[in-house]
C-alpha cells in the first residue's frame, strides 16, 4: 500500500508546480507528518523531492524529473484506457486529442501492457442513448464543450417554455443522460447556477474573457441534487391504488423509484386479502394511466374517480375485444 503511495505522490507533484503537506495529506488521505516521512523516503531513494520551508512552502520536484508510466499494472492500465467515452469525446470535437493521448500513454506503458487498450475495448462498450431513440448530436455541443475547457464565458440564445431568451453564462460541466447533453452553467456575475439542454440553444458565442471558478463546485453532486429535484418536481398528483403481492414488486419498474419505494414505506399493513392500498405520487392522471397500465390485473385504481373511470372503460374494451 505504501509504495503505490509513494507513486501516487510522485505523480501528483509531476502534475503540479507545488503542493503543501496540508494538501497533499488530502489528496493521499493520510496525516500531514505521513507526508513528511514519504517525502523523505522518496529523497533517499533518488526521487528529487524539495521542500520549501515557510508559509508558503511546500513540496516539489527538481531538475525536470519525470517518471514513466512503468509501474501501473494490467488491471490499472485498461482501466485507463475505459476512462474515455468515444462517442462522447467525438461529439465534443475532442476524439483527435484523445487518440494523441492514447498514443501517447501506450507508448509509455511497459511492453506488455500496451495491448490494454484493445483488451479493454473489447471488453466493455457504452451505448448511452436509450432504447427506440435516435442519438442526435447537438450542433453547438463542440462551441460550448470548448467553452467549458478554456473557462469562457459565453453569450448563449436558448429557447425556454416562454420563448428565447439570450443569457450570459460561465459553463462549468456537460452531463450526458440517457443520450441528452446537457450544460450545468452559472448565470454571469455570481448568479445561480442553471442545468441547459444543449439541442435548445440556437446560438452560442464565446467570448475572450475568462471567468473565476467556484473551487466549490461538485460536478456530480450538483447534477444529482438537481436530478432530483427535477424528478420530484414533475410529480404534481396523486393516485390511490391496490397493488397485488406481484403489483406491489413491479411498481418501482413502472413509475418513478424514489417515490414508489416511498409509498411502498409509508403504506399501511396489507389486507388480508394480501393487497396493499398506496398513495402515489405522478405526474398527470394521463402518465398514471400509461404507467399504471402495464401492471394489468395487478392494480385496481380508488382515486381519484375520473382516473378509475377510465381504467373501467379500458377495462371493458378490453373485455369486448377478447369476447367476454
Amino acid at each position: 500500500m505504501r509504495a503505490a503511495r509513494l507513486i501516487k505522490m510522485v505523480l501528483l507533484l509531476q502534475s503540479r508546480p507545488s503542493m503543501t503537506a496540508a494538501e497533499l495529506a488530502r489528496e493521499l488521505e493520510v496525516s500531514e507528518r505521513t507526508v513528511t516521512r514519504d517525502a523523505q523516503a522518496l529523497s533517499e531513494a533518488g526521487v528529487p523531492v524539495y521542500a520549501d520551508r515557510g508559509r508558503a512552502g511546500g513540496y516539489r520536484l527538481i531538475g525536470g524529473y519525470r517518471t514513466r508510466l512503468t509501474g501501473l499494472a494490467r488491471s490499472e492500465a485498461e482501466a485507463l484506457f475505459l476512462s474515455g467515452v468515444p462517442g462522447a469525446l467525438r461529439e465534443m470535437g475532442l476524439e483527435d486529442a484523445a487518440s494523441a493521448a492514447r498514443l501517447k500513454v501506450s507508448a509509455a506503458l511497459l511492453p506488455s501492457l500496451r495491448d490494454a487498450s484493445r483488451t479493454s475495448a473489447q471488453r466493455f462498450h457504452l451505448d448511452a442513448p436509450n432504447w427506440f431513440t435516435e442519438p442526435k448530436s447537438p450542433e453547438l455541443l463542440p462551441a460550448v464543450a470548448d467553452a467549458v475547457w478554456d473557462d469562457r464565458r459565453v453569450t448563449a440564445r436558448y429557447r425556454g417554455r416562454e420563448g428565447e431568451v439570450e443569457r450570459e453564462l460561465e459553463p462549468y460541466g456537460l452531463v450526458l443522460k440517457a443520450g441528452v447533453w446537457y450544460l450545468c452553467a452559472r448565470v454571469r456575475d455570481g448568479g445561480s447556477f442553471r442545468v441547459y439542454r444543449i439541442d435548445r440553444f440556437t446560438a452560442v458565442t464565446a467570448g475572450e474573457a475568462r471567468f473565476e471558478r467556484d473551487v466549490e463546485f461538485d460536478l456530480p453532486g450538483f447534477w444529482a441534487e438537481r436530478a432530483e429535484q427535477f424528478a420530484r418536481s414533475i410529480l404534481r398528483a396523486e393516485v390511490v391504488v391496490r397493488l397485488s403481492g406481484d403489483g406491489v414488486r413491479r411498481l418501482p419498474y413502472v413509475v418513478d423509484p424514489a417515490s414508489a419505494r416511498e409509498a411502498l414505506a409509508a403504506a399501511e399493513a396489507a389486507h388480508e386479502d394480501g393487497w396493499l392500498t398506496v398513495t402515489l405520487p405522478v405526474e398527470s392522471e394521463q402518465v398514471a394511466r400509461t404507467q399504471l397500465a402495464s401492471l394489468g390485473p395487478e392494480v385496481e385504481v380508488l382515486a381519484p374517480e375520473s382516473l378509475r373511470a377510465r381504467f373501467a372503460e379500458d377495462a371493458r374494451r378490453l373485455g369486448h375485444l377478447y369476447g367476454t
